[in-house]
């Protein structure tokens, strides 16, 4: 056991994607022994040891339920498995209010050939993050990326408080249906700021889409952001679109300054934990979010996110004893 958490790390970094599942278990364990070997996980797959930042594509995938994203998601994995390359997708369903468990289950709703070893579908709970995020899909994401090529967030929805895939994806596609009106509700909420992709699904019904695609456009336009793309697509056999979206997806990852969106993760990943553990009393002790964040700016760059977190954990526990 005491060197499972750096064993799995190995094995993905050598990309071997029958480890994932064991490293999901690990991750999403909530035992003081699995998350001291999560983060000795986490370590092994950390920029540090793989000499850069892990290879996969991290793709958030947003939108109000019932726009169209489980079945847009079975269109995309046929189509990267196509192009031969492996995905995981972490779908972060709703909790039940009785078990806390996942509730929709997009195992079942997202078709894919479960004997393909190329492919890896996990429901996640939610719980009570608000973010659209569960408390393990950072650091899913973050070791998955090591050796799948792509590497899918889907969020329970899209609101106010759900704009948290931004700072967990290398790309983020929000995706929208014809005549919702969302439009207005998006601009209200500010979900038209986290988009680097917006997605308009069932293109399949016209003149609909295409007028919800020129609203869309035009809001982008009056935020500023007339390089976003804005695509129609139709998951319907035959599907359409779906090509074009994978190469817009491609296009945006090829632009980044990869080394600087996933550093950014991974210090607000990091910020994240630490304020849900200690609260706005932990905060206080480092001088609010301010003086978290320059903290986290001093640590190596290449630390993974639980060593970020143990910084900010023993800066507090230092000014919490001076204090004493």
């Amino acid at each position: 056991m005491s060197g499972e958490g750096s064993a799995l790390g190995a094995r993905l970094r050598e990309r071997d994607l029958s480890a994932a599942p064991a490293a999901l278990n690990l991750l999403e364990s909530a035992s003081g022994g699995d998350r001291e070997q999560a983060s000795a996980l986490m370590q092994a797959v950390s920029p540090v040891q793989l000499g850069g930042e892990a290879p996969g594509h991290v793709v958030g995938v947003t939108g109000p339920p019932g726009a169209g994203k489980s079945t847009l998601l079975s269109a995309l994995i046929a189509a990267w498995r196509g192009q031969e390359q492996s995905v995981a997708l972490l779908a972060v369903d709703p909790s039940s209010r009785r078990s806390g468990g996942s509730l929709l289950g997009d195992r079942a709703r997202i078709e894919f050939d479960p004997a393909d070893r190329g492919v890896l579908i996990r429901s996640t709970a939610a719980g009570e993050r608000l973010g659209g995020i569960a408390r393990p899909t950072r650091a899913a994401a973050e070791a998955l990326a090591a050796a799948f090529d792509v590497v899918v967030i889907e969020t329970v929805g899209v609101g106010q408080a759900e704009t948290e895939i931004a700072d967990v994806a290398d790309t983020v596609a929000v995706v929208v249906q014809p005549g919702s009106g969302d439009v207005l509700q998006f601009l209200k909420s500010g979900i038209m700021e986290i988009p680097d992709v917006l997605v308009v699904t069932k293109a399949d019904l016209g003149d609909l889409a295409m007028r919800t695609r020129r609203d869309l456009s035009a809001a982008l336009r009056s935020l500023g952001s007339r390089s976003t793309p804005v695509l129609a697509v139709s998951s319907l056999a035959p599907p359409s679109g779906i090509e074009e979206l994978i190469d817009a997806l491609a296009a945006h990852r090829a632009g980044l300054d990869l080394l600087e969106r996933r550093l950014r993760a991974r210090r607000a990943g990091a910020l994240a934990e630490f304020a849900a553990e200690r609260g706005e009393q932990g905060l206080r002790a480092l001088g609010g979010r301010a003086g978290a964040e320059r903290l986290l700016a001093s640590q190596d760059p290449g630390l993974a996110s639980p060593a970020l977190v143990a910084a900010l954990e023993d800066a507090a526990a230092h000014d919490s004893e001076r204090g004493a």
